[in-house]
């Protein structure tokens, strides 16, 4: 019997012995399981990073000679042609939302992602068939093979215009939002760092687009530069072909734009109707959304658009940055086509000053993310962002007045002829590098500006609405650059044609610059006098992730352990009626 006993317990052990030699190692499954989820998560972000630089690409293939096109190539008016870029820009900002709530509520994102992409694809197809020269094809040398005329090629050119820009929206929307980054652990530090690094790929990419597409389009071979765009489109769908399954992002269903509009429309109607009724104990008007005092709505979805609400002071002083940024396609470039082009024998591109607008970006954000990896903790953000705002704003609005004595001091060169695009024109004999320095002033706004605006209406709202608050900073962003188009209109139809001329030494383009950066500035100082509420909100939501942490979290489970055994020390062990 006892060896029977132990004959059982040995056999039991060999069969544990066998099982573990046919199980796999448990670190190894685990390790190959999480290797290949962090290759798929890298590969995705990798697809989704390239579909994003090929859209921008073709963006910014399309804005960089708009204006010169248009006046040399449809005949329009400066004023005119700044106005269609500017609004190509908004379109391009608002499509986004539309696209999204589409996705959210009617269409499907797969189907909408392949329609979307269609359309992107035709408009920038179509837009060389505007920009080739038809009356230099002939059959033989009496007949022409086919021409388009001014009204035809108008009516192909916006159409193509809107399609790209529809197009635009449901890549960015659909394929490249910000939540298909995997941002919702990140703390403060890494937020901002990632919006800087990611702002300046974008303008890296940019300042290749400038430098490469713009000379193209306008010297060697001018009419093959929208073809440009088309190539980068081919090379979005192939990127988006090749990993469908995996790379359109499917965010959550928690809230949506419509929620938060809903909201805002239940709590303003329930407001009008009970204006004489209100309650005492509201502290807030969205409040009476609430299914507690009449509403239709939810705590929680109350809760988060009342946080968003918060950022709508924030998002409305973008409106007038936009409107100034929007200048270095308009009227910077209106400023720099009418100025000497010639560089030691070579003709420079009109949008090759852009990337001046861009170096100090490319600059600024290495020394600025050195700076918070040197002076501060994994902890901190360094200096508050709305204090780079204040000074990214006050930059754009000394940007804008140092463009207006710019222009006076073009108009005392004398003019010369300049050839642009086989065209003739009579330009200021000022080298186009006296405009650097309003260039540079823009640029370092941006570099402030944006990456700081974006981290705020990331971090100071909800997880689950985060993509919503980034919707609104992007309507108000379009609003700003419609809201320039506006100023341009009103501002040459008021004077006729003085403050915009089609023929800048012939009018008064400086007063324009003036007037807006007196409204910039009083902007900046409008601003600044908010600038407290949004320190105090970033400083609440630092702490509580700092609380969030979990060496944090174990650092106050410490100091309670510690705080409970110094009262135990300090009280008797026995009770008053055991020592009676």
């Amino acid at each position: 019997m006892p060896g029977a006993n132990r004959r059982d317990t040995q056999e039991p052990r060999l069969l544990n012995t066998a099982d573990k030699e046919k199980r796999p190692l448990p670190g190894r499954s685990n390790h190959a399981g999480n290797l290949s989820q962090s290759e798929k998560k890298l590969q995705e972000a990798i697809c989704v990073l390239l579909v994003e630089l090929c859209e921008r690409f073709t963006f910014f293939g399309i804005v960089c000679n708009m204006i010169l096109f248009c006046t040399v190539k449809l005949g329009y008016r400066n004023y005119q042609a700044a106005i269609v870029n500017m609004c190509f820009v908004g379109t391009s900002m608002l499509t986004p939302v539309l696209v999204g709530w589409l996705a959210e509520c009617l269409v499907g994102r797969i189907k909408l992602v392949c329609i979307c992409m269609f359309l992107h694809f035709l408009g920038t197809a179509l837009l060389p068939v505007v920009a080739f020269p038809f009356e230099d094809i002939y059959i033989d040398r009496r007949h022409i093979l086919h021409t388009l005329t001014k009204r035809e090629q108008k009516i192909v050119f916006y159409f193509a215009l809107l399609t790209a820009s529809l197009g635009i929206g449901g890549i960015r929307a659909i394929v490249c939002p910000l939540s298909a980054y995997n941002l919702e652990d990140c703390g403060p530090k890494e937020l901002l760092s990632f919006f800087n690094w990611f702002y300046w790929l974008i303008n890296l990419n940019s300042a290749v687009v400038f430098v490469s597409i713009s000379y193209i389009q306008q010297s060697v071979a001018r009419n093959l530069g929208f073809l440009i765009p088309f190539v980068s489109v081919v090379m979005a769908m192939i990127t988006i072909h090749m990993v469908r399954g995996e790379m359109i992002y499917k965010p959550k269903t928690d809230s949506s734009l419509l929620t938060t509009f809903g909201v805002i429309a239940s709590a303003l109607k329930t407001c009008c109707v009970r204006y004489r009724y209100f309650s005492g104990g509201m502290t807030n008007w969205l409040d009476h959304a609430k299914e507690n005092y009449g509403g239709q709505y939810s705590e929680t979805q109350v809760e988060s658009t009342k946080s968003l609400a918060r950022l709508f002071p924030l998002f409305a002083f973008q409106i007038l940055y936009r409107a100034c940024i929007m200048q270095i396609p308009s009227g910077y470039y209106l400023q720099t086509m009418n100025s000497n082009l010639h560089f030691s024998g070579f003709v420079l591109p009109v949008a090759a000053m852009n990337v001046i607008s861009i170096v100090p970006l490319l600059i600024l954000v290495p020394i600025l993310e050195c700076i918070n990896s040197c002076l501060f903790s994994s902890k901190d953000t360094g200096h508050s962002p709305t204090i780079y705002i204040v000074v990214g704003q006050f930059s754009a609005a000394l940007s804008v007045m140092v463009a207006g004595f710019s222009e006076i001091h073009r108009k005392h060169f004398p003019q010369v002829e300049q050839t642009l695009s086989e065209e003739v024109l009579l330009v200021s004999s000022m080298p186009c590098f006296h405009l650097a320095p309003q260039y540079i002033l823009l640029g370092v706004a941006e570099a402030l500006v944006t990456p700081s605006c974006s981290l705020l209406s990331f971090q100071l709202v909800p997880e689950r609405i985060r993509g919503i608050s980034m919707h609104f900073l992007t309507l108000f962003n379009g609003a700003g650059c419609f809201m320039g188009a506006f100023f341009v209109q009103t501002a040459h139809t008021g004077t006729q044609g003085n403050w915009f001329p089609h023929l800048l030494h012939e009018g008064k383009l400086e007063r324009f610059f003036f007037f807006l950066a007196s409204l910039m500035m009083v902007n900046t100082l409008g601003f600044w006098t908010i600038a407290h509420r949004y320190n105090n909100l970033n400083q609440e939501y630092t702490n509580e992730f700092r609380g969030s942490l979990p060496e944090e979290k174990l650092l106050k489970h410490e100091k309670a352990i510690k705080r409970y055994d110094g009262v135990l020390e300090r009280s008797p062990i026995l009770s008053p009626m055991e020592k009676t």
